[in-house]
């Protein structure tokens, strides 16, 4: 990404390098909450095939802890969506205000006979 910008698809708006900062800041962290992920459920296996009372009672624990990290990933996925949204929105209204401010300075209203 040249200039920490993004270019939109179709429309060709730029999003500051801030919010880019912010998706890679987001996507960072679920990536490291699915590595811990990871470790879990394989600790969560191997307790299991042991079947020793002791181990079993712990993976009470470790899938709750499952299940918290979970609930921050789909809350990370949430706050990124709803970021990506807003600047989307922010892009376009910008864009087409722009546009809209240009027309109307270039004198093209259009005239309705009387």
């Amino acid at each position: 990404m040249e200039g920490d910008t993004f270019s939109g698809i179709d429309t060709g708006t730029e999003l500051d390098g801030k919010v880019v900062q912010i998706f890679q800041k987001s996507f960072v962290q679920v990536q490291n909450i699915l590595d811990q992920n990871r470790l879990l459920i394989n600790e969560i296996n191997q307790n299991h095939e042991s079947k020793i009372p002791d181990n079993l009672s712990r993976n009470v624990g470790l899938i709750r802890e499952l299940n918290d990290n979970i609930r921050r990933v789909v809350g990370l996925y949430a706050d990124l969506s709803s970021s990506f949204t807003k600047s989307m929105d922010t892009s376009s209204e910008e864009y087409f205000c722009g546009a809209m401010t240009s027309d109307a300075k270039a004198g093209h209203k259009r005239n309705r006979p009387a």
